[in-house]
């Protein structure tokens, strides 16, 4: 096959920029952001308010990945949120209700955590639509948000692309444990621990929990600033493993984490809504266990991306790990591990990855939009050159009805 990384990869050294659009800052997917991204602040137009909400997301994502890092895979179907929500007062907001998954074609569902690669208690079936209960208690202290049951996860942590992928909102359990949100003019944090999987004595399978860290510092978060610089840092931590774990596999510890710089222009043109750049520096750690093939690891991202005519978004990007890197939560071909060799450790000597993504999403009124994206990647590594892509197409719905109001 020929060499395919230039001028592809050339043109994504070559750029710094990256689009960042999410409630408190721009983000790198904006398509993502319209679909799934929630607002987090109490509105004090709901105190007193009992409503039934219905968060729906309906979706079909085709991925032609056949490579030596990935096969390639389709997820038809969506999932649906029915839920009761009521403020009492103006700082606590609560939530109860069901979250329901399903893919078009399946009639039974893995009971695993479906945000990770390690299928704990995947010998159990649930039939007919993957169900988990879903509850939400929330406090709100001025610019402090505490989270307590299903936490404001995904999408709403921010993440870097290599750091998290977002067709996860296909397909991962929503978050679930404590999240602690402190929004001020020049510093945003996002602190969270969702906790995968709780275990009881004698179970066969591990404890599991995942912490995370987004600390935004504004360098210029002044009104009618044009042109604004972001500084942002972020830690992931997985553990597995407990103290009345009884399987043999033994605890497991593996970090990824971040610093970068952004940039935020918007010329505000009716053609160009904005324009961003960033760059950032990426690191792997596994501190203790052997889930990884390699213990530390290293990788340079950089984008570019804007937004035309309001729904329209393009970004191209290049993440490069010289050596090696792994990431938990972002896409394989960011990493120099193999997911469809990982029974055999294979591991590639150094990735170059390129990726451009075309995305257009249109809100026809609030929580309702219909998106769709195309997703192409150039990867190299010595004995890989190959050319996955994939494309979706996306609605979101989500309507609220008052059911009664206290007077």
């Amino acid at each position: 096959m020929r060499n395919i990384k230039t001028p592809f990869i050339s043109l994504g050294l070559g750029i710094i920029l990256n689009f960042q659009f999410s409630i408190f800052n721009l983000a790198h997917a904006q398509v993502w952001d319209t679909l799934c991204v929630e607002r987090y602040r109490i509105d004090t137009v709901d105190v007193g308010a009992l409503k039934a909400e219905v968060n729906a997301l309906a979706f079909f994502q085709n991925n032609e990945f056949s490579s030596r890092v990935l096969k390639g895979y389709t997820l038809p179907g969506g999932w649906l949120q029915p839920k009761l929500t009521y403020t009492p007062m103006r700082q606590v907001h609560l939530e109860v209700g069901a979250h329901l998954m399903f893919y078009d074609g399946a009639n039974r569902y893995p009971n695993f955590a479906y945000s990770d690669i390690a299928k704990w208690k995947g010998n159990q079936h649930t039939h007919g639509v993957h169900a988990l209960p879903y509850l939400r208690a929330q406090a709100d202290f001025q610019r402090l948000t505490l989270v307590l049951g299903d936490i404001y996860g995904a999408q709403n942590h921010g993440l870097i692309l290599p750091l998290y992928n977002p067709e996860q909102n296909l397909s991962a359990d929503p978050e679930m444990g404590f999240q602690l949100i402190n929004d001020r003019r020049h510093n945003h944090l996002d602190m969270w621990i969702n906790w995968q999987s709780m275990i009881y004595r004698l179970d066969s399978h591990q404890e599991a929990f995942t912490v995370g860290v987004n600390n935004t510092l504004r360098w210029n978060r002044d009104a009618g600033k044009r042109i604004q610089w972001e500084t942002p840092v972020q830690i992931i931590l997985q553990h597995r493993g407990g103290e009345i774990d009884t399987t043999n596999t033994g605890v497991q510890t593996v970090v990824n984490g971040s610093i970068g710089a952004r940039m935020t222009w918007r010329p505000l043109k009716r053609k160009l809504n904005s324009l961003c750049a960033e760059a950032n520096v990426l690191g792997s750690w596994q501190q203790h266990g052997s889930l990884w093939p390699f213990d530390t690891g290293m990788a340079l991202h950089t984008a570019v991306s804007l937004t035309m005519l309001k729904n329209l978004n393009l970004e191209v990007g290049y993440v490069g790990a010289p050596r090696q890197f792994a990431n938990l939560y972002g896409s394989p071909f960011f990493g120099t591990i193999s997911i469809r060799h990982r029974a055999q450790n294979l591991t590639f000597r150094g990735m170059h990855t390129a990726y451009a993504n075309v995305g257009y999403a249109y809100t026809f009124a609030p929580g309702y939009s219909l998106a769709a994206q195309l997703q192409l990647y150039s990867i190299h590594s010595k004995g890989l050159d190959a050319l996955p892509f994939g494309f979706g197409i996306y609605m979101r719905i989500d309507p609220s009805f008052v059911l009664k109001r206290k007077k």
